[in-house]
């Protein structure tokens, strides 16, 4: 079985993604032979955050002609992308906006064409793209309207917890018109899919949170329950998709209810991920699923007050390339049925 081939995108160039790629390359802790990475950044970027940081680097430029090869310590493979202006650790700038995006797109767009087997992300500043004058709300939606994806679903994993979202990047007072029937059945769909396509689950068990508290108490706390979920849910059983719930928020983090279950729906991006940040984070990972590419991304933000610094820790994106390679191999044939 070949080698995965990773496109890897250092996110905000002021930020701690380049660190974090620099010091990966140095990192002794993960298994370089799971997969190839190939940075899609400005080389010369890298080299100078690299002599900030005071680390050695020996950068190979990326020759898809030659098969997957791991990479060696102290070394990174790059497909260059030119920054518009230069970029200082730690200060935003708007003209390094549209550099941010391209990187984005090359590394999709090569995902999409087998160039490469996944893609993954490292944090973005999204207020700076906006404020370019770029409309932008997350990579989520960025990778959808670029895959040409209908609907795409959030998930953030670690050890013991996998949380999926109905709706994400929201106002809260737009989240409950969101949660409707048709949007609980597609997005519930798609995870239950992917959970079988890309993390060997025959029959995964997916645990339903409600919107309201206490799950709309038979109504009393809100009708989203009854008229939405609950209903979602009876045609999701009819299909043969195992699902437990609608169950309050509040008692279905308990070990009692995860032990039973494969992953956690929640409606809203704060009723779920704050709990798995709390148990993973630095060790948790962000996965788009419903895209015809793989994705994973770290699951923090772009630290712009360390960037430089050397303190930044790189295991979220050691667990991101882990499950974007472990994802990879997944969906392969087996050896045997080749």
């Amino acid at each position: 079985m070949s080698l995965a081939r990773l496109a890897v995108t250092p996110g905000e160039p002021a930020g701690i993604g380049p660190d974090l790629l620099i010091q990966l390359a140095h990192g002794q802790h993960w298994d370089r032979s799971l997969a190839e990475l190939v940075l899609i950044a400005d080389p010369q970027l890298l080299r100078d955050r690299a002599q900030q940081l005071g680390l050695p680097l020996t950068l190979r430029n990326f020759d898809p002609i030659l098969p997957p090869a791991p990479n060696q310590p102290g070394e990174l493979c790059v497909q260059p992308v030119a920054l518009a202006a230069p970029c200082s650790a730690g200060q935003l700038n708007t003209a390094n906006a549209p550099y941010v995006l391209s990187t984005l797109e090359q590394a999709t767009d090569g995902c999409l064409s087998g160039q490469f087997d996944a893609l993954v992300t490292a944090p973005i500043n999204k207020a700076v793209i906006n404020d370019a004058g770029i409309p932008f709300s997350g990579h989520t939606e960025f990778l959808a309207q670029r895959t040409g994806s209908e609907q795409v679903v959030m998930m953030l994993a670690t050890e013991g917890l996998r949380v999926a979202l109905v709706t994400t990047h929201l106002p809260l007072a737009q989240v409950a018109a969101a949660v409707n029937r048709d949007r609980v059945e597609a997005i519930t769909r798609i995870l239950h899919r992917d959970l079988q396509r890309f993390f060997g689950l025959a029959k995964p068990v997916i645990t339903v949170l409600g919107l309201n508290p206490h799950a709309g108490e038979g109504g009393h706390m809100g009708r989203e329950e009854i008229d939405h979920i609950i209903p979602a849910m009876q045609t999701l059983r009819s299909e043969g998709i195992a699902l437990l719930g609608p169950l309050p928020a509040d008692t279905a983090f308990t070990e009692k209810h995860l032990q039973q279950c494969d992953a956690v729906l929640a409606m809203y991006h704060d009723q779920g991920l704050p709990v798995l940040k709390y148990k993973g984070f630095g060790k948790a990972v962000n996965i788009t699923l419903g895209l015809p590419i793989i994705r994973t991304s770290v699951d923090h933000g772009t630290a712009l007050d360390i960037a430089g610094s050397g303190s930044a820790d790189a295991g979220s994106l050691e667990t991101a390339i882990e499950t974007a390679a472990a994802m990879v191999y997944h969906q392969r044939p087996a050896p045997d049925s080749l």
